[in-house]
């Protein structure tokens, strides 16, 4: 019989029985799957467990390292302290022991000296002499310093009194100085020549001269102001001259400038022969001569310096008389000590060390350079002639009315005007004017162009206004001439 697969009455079922096989299936494969993961995680558990176990106990083996090491540590500076402990112990011993040993000797030095009182004659003599000697020692060393004490007092006391005698001995006049000097004219029209067609003329004698010209409504007279005493002095000459002749032009100012110049030049000689044969110095260089000479022109801190240096001198050979010292050097020290005052503005360096390098290369002896050098404390005196001349150059510029501080700073201020000026290429004169108000710069036409000239102006300005204090304004001027010169004949 044939049954048809559609028709019978389990048809329906074999289907859903094959669906529930595969899914039996796939069920037993996932279970076999999560078996075998689960158990690869129990193992990779494990493995982790053996590492997390390995590093615990590492960690704990480091742990008590480190714990042995400072217990090691702490045995040390617990045997460190013990052996501390031992050491102040033992000194302690020691400190207890030298205290008995020092008793014991106090004790044995006092049974000593109880017997001391039964001494031989002799013996009670030589200790009684050897206590003599001590007192008349420690006497002595106090009337010694006592002698000491009073020997000092007395050579300052007769120092004070050699000195007050010198001063009082010499007198001499107070110093006035000033910057101006006045010039009596024969008449009021020679005010009218001097100035000139157009002021030419006091322009001339200005820029020759280097001296300010100040003609005001003062009746016959004129004003020759500077800084500079010789120039000054060269002018005043310069200007008596010219009035005296009458002719007055350019040309002639040249002339008679040049002439006054030379004349100044031979006072100075005349001064400095003048000052040897005053402060009784004789034997010195031509140079030297003229050099102290010069210093008849010059001022410090309002004070003449040659008649500083005679005074000096003067006051030097008096002490060295006191002293019992011969005068000669001594004076002749004192009379060149500020010789370097008429070359400081030619060479570098104090006026102490010029002057001595001046008189050493013109034949002074080693004790007047020292001298000069050391009159300043910039060498220390080692000679008996360099402290007198310190203690004269003292005496003679300390005593009251000698110097004047204002002055001297007024004379450097326009000093270092010109030297600002001076420095620039083509230079050939400057001039402080209008005391110290006003600069004029003479440039070499030759090197100096007009815009030159103007550059020049204004980098004085500069300079002037960066280096030095001074009240109002100052004024620069440059002047820059040209001349042409033919002789007809």
């Amino acid at each position: 019989m044939r049954i048809s697969a559609g028709t019978g009455p389990d048809a329906s079922l074999l289907p859903l029985a094959g669906s529930a096989g595969v899914v039996l299936l796939f069920l037993a494969v996932l279970v076999g799957l999560l078996a075998k993961r689960l158990r690869a995680a129990q193992r990779r558990a494990g493995v982790e467990a053996e590492r997390v176990r390995g590093w615990a106990e590492q960690q704990t083996s480091r742990q008590r390292a480190e714990l042995a090491r400072r217990e090691e540590q702490l045995a040390d500076e617990l045997r460190r302290v013990r052996s501390r402990e031992d050491e102040l112990a033992a000194r302690s011993a020691d400190l207890e022991r030298t205290r008995g040993e020092a008793e014991a000797l106090v004790t044995r030095r006092v049974a000593v000296l109880e017997r001391a009182g039964g001494l031989s004659a002799e013996q009670a003599r030589a200790e009684l002499l050897r206590e003599a000697a001590t007192t008349a020692r420690r006497e002595a060393a106090v009337t010694v310093r006592e002698i000491e004490r009073e020997a000092r007092e007395e050579g300052e006391r007769r120092a004070r009194g050699i000195l007050a005698g010198a001063i009082q001995r010499l007198a001499t006049v107070q110093t006035a100085e000033t910057a101006v000097t006045v010039l009596r004219l024969p008449s009021e029209d020679m005010k009218g020549r001097i100035i000139g067609r157009e002021g030419r003329n006091i322009r001339a004698f200005e820029a020759v001269t280097g001296v300010n010209l100040i003609i005001d409504d003062t009746p016959a007279t004129v004003q020759l102001s500077c800084f500079d005493p010789v120039r000054r002095e060269t002018a005043r000459l310069t200007l008596e001259q010219l009035v005296e002749d009458g002719r007055i032009h350019p040309t002639r100012i040249e002339h008679v400038h040049e002439r006054s110049r030379e004349e100044v030049e031979q006072c100075c000689v005349r001064a400095g022969e003048d000052a040897l044969l005053d402060a009784r110095v004789g034997g010195m260089h031509p140079e030297l001569v003229r050099t102290l000479g010069s210093l008849r022109y010059r001022v410090s801190y309002g004070q003449n310096v040659l008649g500083h240096l005679l005074e000096s001198a003067h006051l030097a050979g008096m002490m060295a008389a006191e002293l019992g010292v011969a005068p000669e050097p001594v004076r002749r020290s004192a009379l060149l000590h500020d010789i370097g005052k008429a070359l400081t503005h030619e060479v570098e360096g104090s006026h102490a060390a010029v002057g001595a390098d001046f008189a050493r290369r013109h034949g002074e002896s080693p004790e007047v350079v020292h001298a000069i050098a050391a009159h300043h404390g910039e060498v220390e005196p080692r000679t008996v002639e360099a402290v007198l001349t310190q203690a004269a150059d003292a005496c003679s510029g300390g005593r009251p009315g000698a110097r004047k501080e204002s002055l001297e700073v007024y004379v450097r201020r326009l000093a270092r005007l010109e030297e600002i000026a001076r420095a620039h290429e083509g230079v050939a004169e400057v001039y402080a004017m209008q005391a110290g108000r006003e600069v004029r710069v003479m440039v070499r036409p030759e090197e100096v162009d007009d815009l030159g000239a103007q550059l020049i102006a204004r980098e004085v300005a500069r300079q002037v206004s960066e280096e030095l204090t001074y009240p109002g304004q100052i004024r620069v001027t440059v002047v820059r001439e040209s001349r042409a010169i033919a002789v007809a004949s």
